[in-house]
């Protein structure tokens, strides 16, 4: 009885192997909690017998990556999924190597599940070829309520309040801005003040849809001048530093506030600290109603063998699950895609978050952040990213001069 009870667990075995497939899958989450986070989507696949293969590149998504992937593909042997966000998502998908994603995508409900402004994202010509993890919400102003309270100042809730503030901190001692000066820092300020100055619908006309008369209109000019403004608060030792740099400014009290996405969090946590105690996380100013977006996902290539195919397709059916979604963004700091999740496990800033994701969601107020390469394509992106750290650093720039700087670079194809 035993041997036979062995001899059809050895068949199970054999026949769950022959229809486990291996997948392959290009991320950067080499880091700490995001570590942990692409080590639970491993266990998943591998207990459905699937054979997992790490293509990891440490470094935060950089180019070096994306050249390993072009040549990988272009050989016929692309991975079963690779990290790829935004609108690069539908230049893959031009070259026809991404698979449709459509049966796994009705059968676990994704339209349903996702605002449209994220689906759309996620699909080319209406078929999904990607799944979305998370969601980071860019539009944050971190502060450290003690340099605050030492300088008798308020959290500020639009641009006036912030400057307000912001001299009162200078007067206290306190560095106001804690900034690094790289081009993706400033592009993420920039954006943050043009959301806040300018409003939802200037924001998706300019940033979004590049239209050249909103970028060379008044509250462009007003949104430049105000960036610029912006400036005259961070330290001079600035430039270059990196963003987790500039957010121990803000931990240890040596700088008041900074500007930057939920990852920031991550930096609090990980001191000791606490939400609504030790560190606020307020909208940017002026934006407490809108939401700009950074949502990591997975394109997912066309591949040769069924048992891969199957693989991938519960590799797809996993990162949407609610059981992953909020185990992947406890760890990275970030929100569940999935909307109606619970989120009871979460600290106050992401209730927070998850709460205007769902009501932006509803009033179109949710927008694609274009400093993380969510809203436009990338040659366009990197043009007006530079034009702007170009009107940053340059003292003698005017704001006219930027905006016919930014008016060319989105014309960059």
């Amino acid at each position: 009885m035993t041997l036979n009870a062995l001899a059809l667990g050895a068949l199970l075995t054999c026949a769950a192997a022959a229809h486990a497939g291996e997948v392959e899958v290009l991320h950067w989450w080499t880091a700490g909690g995001e570590a942990k986070a692409a080590a639970a989507l491993k266990a998943t696949l591998q207990a459905k017998d699937h054979t997992w293969k790490d293509f990891a590149v440490a470094g935060g998504g950089g180019d070096s990556a994306m050249t390993v992937l072009k040549s990988r593909v272009v050989s016929g042997n692309a991975p079963a999924a690779a990290q790829i966000k935004g609108p690069s998502l539908q230049e893959w998908a031009r070259e026809g190597v991404l698979a449709n994603m459509d049966d796994v995508a009705k059968a676990e409900k994704w339209d349903e599940s996702l605002p449209k402004v994220v689906s759309d994202i996620m699909k080319y010509k209406g078929n999904y070829i990607a799944a979305p993890v998370n969601v980071h919400r860019v539009n944050w102003l971190w502060a450290n309520p003690e340099a605050f309270k030492k300088a008798g100042a308020k959290v500020p809730t639009n641009w006036d309040e912030f400057f307000v503030a912001a001299e009162a901190l200078k007067k206290a001692g306190i560095t106001p801005v804690a900034h690094g000066g790289q081009n993706w820092q400033d592009f993420t300020t920039f954006e943050a003040v043009a959301l806040g100055v300018g409003g939802v619908e200037f924001y998706k006309k300019a940033l979004v849809q590049l239209d050249p008369a909103t970028l060379n209109s008044p509250t462009m000019e007003n949104v430049l001048s105000t960036f610029k403004k912006v400036k005259a608060y961070t330290d001079k030792n600035a430039p270059g530093r990196d963003w987790n740099l500039a957010t121990a400014m803000v931990i240890k009290g040596e700088a008041g506030m900074q500007i930057m996405g939920d990852w920031a969090k991550g930096e609090f946590i990980a001191a000791g600290k606490v939400p609504g105690k030790d560190f606020v996380c307020a909208p940017a100013p002026g934006t407490a109603k809108s939401f700009t977006f950074n949502v990591d996902s997975f394109a997912l290539f066309k591949l040769k063998k069924d048992a891969n195919v199957k693989a991938q397709k519960d590799l797809a059916t996993a990162i949407m699950s609610p059981e992953f979604q909020e185990l992947f963004n406890l760890n990275k700091g970030s929100i569940p895609v999935r909307l109606g999740m619970k989120m009871d496990k979460f600290d106050d800033c992401a209730k927070t978050s998850s709460a205007d994701f769902v009501a932006t969601a509803k009033s179109g107020a949710l927008v694609p952040s274009i400093a993380h390469g969510m809203a436009v394509p990338s040659a366009a992106e990197g043009a007006i990213k530079d034009a702007v750290s170009q009107f940053w650093n340059t003292d003698k720039m005017s704001a006219k001069d930027a905006m016919a700087k930014i008016v060319a670079a989105a014309k960059t194809k």
